[in-house]
């Protein structure tokens, strides 16, 4: 088997799990609330990274870390995955899972917008284009189909999913100029958020959960959201010949989240989800379509 062969095998695996965490999200919160829930999510992810850098003779580079870089961790897990899944999960807390889960992909959209201030780059016409395309999206989903009115449902919820794609887009222009390994930032990462979230457990939530099969769905979560999924992710980054063959793989994720969300949720699918989806999708399509010519 070819290395791009292994390539599309890992990264389909890794969209597999990811369209699976919105269900797990809405699982877990049956039983706590949204900051146990990323509290003990963040505790497994952080074992499993611990695991994966000495299995692979990695934790060497967590020790020789420097104080700045210690630092520049300590600064960007404020953003993910604290205040990236406290927002995420309050959402989903809120929200029907179909709702919040493809609000939440805007984020490469939102990453457009965000790098004209950051990155000094200028916004074209294609990707004006792609921003309203998948907003009109959000809109379909936000308001039911009730565009006249533009009336929204839970609108502090919607604002929450919305916005949860700010914050990771935020730190994806954060993290892409960090050079270090992926893992042992990852591994910092939850490390301090776990410290962030005992904190906003202390003053906002409790420790007071039984810590039985009832937590199955949280710990599900770490495995499969925060920890070993990423890993995957990153092994067929490896493994390819190029990132343009799998990266749009990942936007498979949301329409095969829906498949999980009505068989094992039970929500009956609003056909303006199906809808703003698409929209949503082709707006980032427009944006990867403009990418590639760039490249060319």
């Amino acid at each position: 088997m070819t290395n791009q062969k292994k390539a599309y095998i890992f990264a389909l695996l890794a969209v597999l799990f990811w369209s699976t965490v919105s269900t797990g999200f809405k699982l877990a919160l049956e039983v706590i609330d949204y900051v146990q829930l990323l509290f003990i999510s963040t505790f497994v992810a952080t074992i499993i990274t611990f695991v994966t850098l000495l299995f692979t003779n990695k934790l060497k580079l967590v020790l020789k870390s420097s104080s700045k870089e210690i630092g520049k961790s300590a600064l960007v897990a404020v953003l993910n995955p604290f205040g990236y899944y406290m927002v995420l999960l309050k959402a989903y807390s809120i929200l029907p899972a179909q709702i919040a889960q493809p609000l939440n992909y805007t984020w490469p959209v939102v990453l457009v917008l965000l790098s004209a201030p950051f990155l000094k780059q200028k916004i074209k016409k294609q990707s004006i284009i792609a921003l309203l395309v998948s907003f009109s999206g959000v809109m379909i989903i936000a308001t039911q189909g009730n565009l006249s009115t533009l009336k929204i449902d839970q609108p502090f919820g919607v604002f929450l999913a919305a916005f949860s794609s700010v914050i990771w887009a935020l730190f994806w222009l954060l993290n892409v100029k960090d050079k270090r390994d992926e893992v042992v930032k990852l591994f910092l990462n939850f490390l301090f958020a776990l410290v962030y979230e005992a904190i906003a457990i202390f003053f906002i939530s409790d420790f007071n959960f039984k810590i039985d099969i009832s937590l199955a769905p949280a710990v599900y979560v770490g495995f499969f959201e925060l920890g070993i999924t990423f890993i995957i992710w990153l092994k067929a980054m490896k493994l390819t010949t190029s990132n343009d063959k799998i990266s749009n793989l990942i936007f498979l994720s949301p329409a095969l989240a829906l498949i999980f969300i009505r068989f094992i949720l039970g929500e009956e699918i609003f056909y303006t989800t199906y809808i703003g989806l698409f929209f949503i999708l082709l707006g980032i399509f427009i944006l990867n379509k403009k990418k590639k010519k760039q490249q060319l």
